[in-house]
């Protein structure tokens, strides 16, 4: 009643929002007729170069037309991607004068099976013909958009492989850095150390604000930039079953063991209908009482529900059980009978050969040495059936083989026939050859699995219309009342739990725990959705959502919330720091030890690329310390990744002198062969991006 009256009061209300918003509408049609549809606008630019909407549009249109079961918001994120480096590495190249020759050209569109491969394309001897290739489309003018829009492509393929050749020859090593790391690697340095570890002082005694988080993120602005996001708190109130709603489910079904009386209009007398018992066409019955309807499979024991399988398996032909609950439903079943080996266990050693389907393939073999391999070790197993296992191991061409050939339990028609026909044919412990499109299989049949066949009437539990409409009252309720209330004060009263923020951006689909719900996200990038704002949504199957918009962080910065992880042990290690060092004094290691309650320790043998100091660990900045100082001399407090050391250098051990460096610039050379690869992410950490997709619907 209190929403009803709610509603009352707010009648005028919503009248004049009804008016105001069909007379937004009918500007807003003047206005896009007029050309200023939102479509008309940029969906973003790089530095300086316009995106159009429409454009990208079509774009993402065709990657969701392209069969991967890719989302609109997935696909408008992918071509976003795509444009951002395609614009960014396209200025590059015209920086470069980068231009691509008409044999390039057709070298790129040839490697394109669609081209290379196409017998339209082909001469006699099966080469890709030059003359036939552009023959074709002379005559055939109708195809030749297709051809300039592959040579769009194939022209910026191009000009990336020359690209990325110039990026890969300037990457070089020289004979200097060689030495060097042969240094780091081979001198050796011994020296005493005092730690003060961060350990000793309790995390409780140092406090991290919100604002120094930001401050240090702004120090750290590249490594911490992020889009605009909002964070977005929310109650989810399920559209579940009561239990009274459970308590008719299980009424329906427990009726439906027995017989009913029901009138009959047409003769004007009662019928006694049969019931889940005594009914004689027990198909009919589930499907005309089930909401899964009747299923003829013979079902293993492992496949049943865990806590009815024994009393359901064991269940006599014509015996009924129940009801009993799976899932979301309230079931019976009746035993329809049993059938002995409805699912087979089974190992093998497939053997393939050339033409074959086998990506594992040991070695290469034809079709005949392939025969002759399977037929020895056939002959192996029968004479000593326990090497099986290790022979797959050693000789299968398939993935099995670090299972010792193990397929596990499989039914029928789920393998390619004469491997199906020859395990369903046999018992088990048979061990035989069969011949399939994937090469010679040495089958040997380990288990077989009997099944029962169920008659089963299962009822969903599910809430009832008036159970439904008491959750969208109680929902709607928290709507109204939050608008002008507190949020969390609201839910708390109403017995409703806040579910902690979530931050999400612009172009984010997944919300939280509830998965894809683009729409809510949308709603908190709305233009005039402010902090404080307050929207029920319904989420199919799962309820309603009732949103609040906790904050807005349009700092270009991660959130605090997503930081604090990060970033606040690192400033409680630099107070920590701070601390440890004020009481570090003394002329000796040892008055040091004795000022922070330590020991004086030792570390031998350490060089610049093994900085692992025993018990503690990495510790770069120490070990390059001690490698500065001289002989016998101490360090001023050096501050490390588990704590403050002091250092004294007892030795330093230099390496031998080396003729050539050879070995490790070779090394260095493959350490840095993916460094092509971090060209386009750092294009784009200096590129001014604006992005403009979270106000267009996709």
């Amino acid at each position: 009643m209190a929403v009803l009256q709610k509603i009352r009061q707010r009648s005028l209300l919503l009248i004049l929002v009804i008016g105001f918003c069909l007379l937004a509408f009918i500007i807003g049609d003047i206005f896009n007729s007029g050309g200023f549809s939102s479509t008309s606008k940029d969906v973003g630019s790089i530095d300086g170069k316009d995106i159009s909407f429409e454009d990208f549009r079509v774009k993402v249109s065709n990657v969701e037309k392209s069969g991967q079961g890719i989302t609109s918001t997935a696909a408008a994120n992918r071509v976003w991607e795509q444009e951002v480096s395609i614009a960014l590495l396209t200025s590059e190249f015209d920086k470069l004068g980068l231009r691509v020759g008409e044999k390039h050209l057709l070298e790129v569109l040839k490697a394109d099976q669609n081209i290379g491969g196409n017998p339209l394309f082909l001469n006699a001897a099966g080469v890709f013909d030059v003359a036939k290739f552009k023959e074709y489309f002379k005559a055939n003018p109708a195809q030749a958009q297709f051809l300039k829009e592959r040579e769009k492509d194939a022209d910026l393929n191009a000009k990336y492989q020359m690209y990325n050749t110039l990026i890969k020859a300037a990457v070089y090593t020289t004979e200097s850095e060689g030495k060097l790391k042969y240094e780091m690697e081979a001198n050796k340095v011994n020296f005493a150390y005092v730690a003060g570890l961060y350990s000793t002082i309790k995390d409780s005694e140092v406090k991290i604000t919100d604002a120094e988080i930001v401050d240090f993120m702004k120090k750290n602005e590249k490594k911490y930039k992020a889009d605009e996001s909002r964070e977005v708190e929310y109650v989810l109130i399920e559209d579940k079953a009561s239990a009274a709603d459970e308590t008719e489910v299980k009424s329906k079904i427990n009726a439906l063991l027995t017989g009913s009386v029901v009138y009959n209009q047409a003769t004007g007398k009662n019928d006694t209908l049969p019931g889940f018992r005594t009914t004689t066409n027990t198909v009919e019955f589930v499907n005309s009482n089930s909401d899964v309807p009747y299923d003829s499979t013979y079902i293993a024991k492992k496949d049943l529900p865990a806590v009815d399988a024994d009393k359901l398996f064991n269940l006599a032909p014509g015996a009924v059980y129940g009801p009993y609950m799976f899932g979301k439903y309230y079931c019976i079943s009746k035993s329809m009978g049993m059938k002995s080996g409805v699912n087979a266990k089974a190992s093998h050693i497939l053997i393939g050969y050339e033409g074959t389907q086998v990506p594992n393939q040991k070695e290469k073999r034809t079709k005949e040495q392939a025969k002759a391999k399977a037929e020895s070790i056939l002959a192996q197993v029968n004479a000593n059936p326990d090497s099986f296992m290790m022979l797959a191991f050693t000789s299968s061409d398939d993935s099995s083989a670090q299972q010792g050939g193990d397929l596990g339990y499989f039914g029928p028609n789920q393998m390619v026939k004469p491997f199906n026909d020859f395990v369903f044919s046999n018992g088990i412990g048979k061990v035989g050859l069969v011949e399939t499109e994937f090469g010679f299989h040495i089958i040997k049949i380990t288990d077989k699995q009997d099944g029962i066949r169920l008659a089963t009437v299962a009822q969903k539990i599910e809430a009832s219309e008036a159970t439904s409409d008491k959750i969208f009252t109680q929902a709607t309720k928290l709507e109204m009342d939050a608008a002008d209330k507190d949020f969390n004060k609201v839910a708390k009263e109403m017995a409703l739990k806040v579910s902690p923020a979530v931050s999400v951006k612009g172009m984010d689909e997944n919300f939280g725990t509830l998965g894809n719900q683009r729409t809510i996200v949308r709603w908190a990038f709305e233009d005039g959705v402010k902090v404080g704002a307050v929207k029920r949504f319904e989420v199919a199957n799962v309820g309603h959502v009732i949103a609040k918009l906790k904050s807005i962080d349009d700092s270009g910065l991660v959130a605090v919330s997503v930081a604090r992880p990060y970033v606040e042990p690192i400033l409680k290690n630099k107070k920590k720091a701070e601390l440890i060092k004020a009481k570090m004094s003394g002329s000796s290691l040892e008055a040091i030890a004795k000022a922070v309650g330590g020991t004086v320790q030792q570390a031998a043998g350490l060089t610049m690329e093994n900085t692992m100091l025993p018990g503690v660990g990495q510790e770069p900045k120490v070990v390059g310390n001690a490698f500065a100082l001289a002989a016998n001399k101490l360090s001023a407090p050096i501050e490390g990744n588990t704590g403050i050391y002091v250092v004294k250098n007892m030795s330093t051990v230099k390496a031998p002198v080396l003729k050539s460096h050879a070995a490790y610039v070779t090394k260095l050379k493959a350490q840095s062969a993916s460094d092509a690869n971090r060209v386009v992410p750092a294009l784009k950490a200096n590129a001014k991006i604006e992005d403009n997709r979270k106000d267009f619907n996709y």
